[in-house]
């Protein structure tokens, strides 16, 4: 009798091996922004011409891969463009950038993006109000954008990371006085909404972008060439790296 209690044991222990469920990605990271982020067709059957406009995307995959990370990146755009294959993984192309898009535009479309993406883990928000700087679009309505667009994203996750750039100023050439003073202005204010916006639970963080860039790393007024998006990129995994889980 004993013995047929232990079988029956052993079966019922057999039976109940159930499926885990799939878990989530980790490390889900959205690049948002404009045509810094989104790029042109890079050329890779040769070096990168200093007048070929790209993404700091693939640099950016390419630093995340090499260190084993598990990541995906994600955004309701994808990135066509033919990438060389890194550590036998093929690039990942989702991203949400928008060529043209002023921080309007881009508070106008978070929400929907979001609900189509699903929440970020991180979020790399590339140039805030660049367009709009270059437009001469009216300072206050920026700031109060930007700060609209961070609201969202905390709504879609209230534990996101927000790497907010101090970006890049454009060719030295195009830096007129104006220029110089919006974009030194909105600066400082990326470092008073990075303060103002984070939470116990959601850091801001802004992100130097312009010391130590040059015209060198601009395929042309405004767009970085294979350099800059280097640059960018590795500036970008600096702080990335501390936020990255697993």
């Amino acid at each position: 009798m004993k013995n047929l209690f232990l079988a029956f044991l052993i079966i019922l222990t057999s039976c109940d091996k159930s499926t885990p469920p799939e878990s989530e990605p980790i490390n889900k990271i959205m690049s948002l922004g404009a045509s810094r982020v989104e790029g042109n067709k890079p050329n890779f059957t040769g070096p990168l011409l200093a007048d070929e406009f790209v993404s700091f995307r693939y640099d950016l995959w390419k630093n995340i891969v090499q260190d084993g990370w598990q990541f995906d990146f994600i955004g309701s755009e994808f990135d066509y463009s033919d990438y060389p294959d890194f550590n036998n993984l093929s690039f990942d192309g989702d991203h949400q950038g928008n060529s043209g898009f002023t921080a309007e535009d881009i508070a106008i479309g978070i929400e929907s993006w979001l609900e189509e993406t699903g929440a970020s883990d991180v979020v790399l928000f590339s140039s805030p109000g660049g367009n709009d700087a270059l437009l001469n679009m009216p300072y206050n309505a920026i700031i109060e954008d930007i700060k609209y667009i961070i609201d969202a994203l905390q709504a879609s996750n209230p534990e996101v990371t927000i790497l907010l750039e101090q970006m890049a100023p454009a060719h030295s050439d195009d830096m007129t006085t104006e220029l110089t003073t919006y974009i030194n202005d909105l600066h400082q204010d990326i470092l008073l909404i990075a303060s103002n916006k984070t939470t116990s639970t959601s850091q801001v963080i802004a992100i130097d972008m312009f010391t130590g860039f040059s015209d060198a790393m601009l395929a042309d007024d405004v767009h970085y060439n294979g350099l800059g998006a280097k640059f960018i990129a590795d500036r970008y995994y600096s702080v990335l790296i501390n936020f990255l889980e697993g």
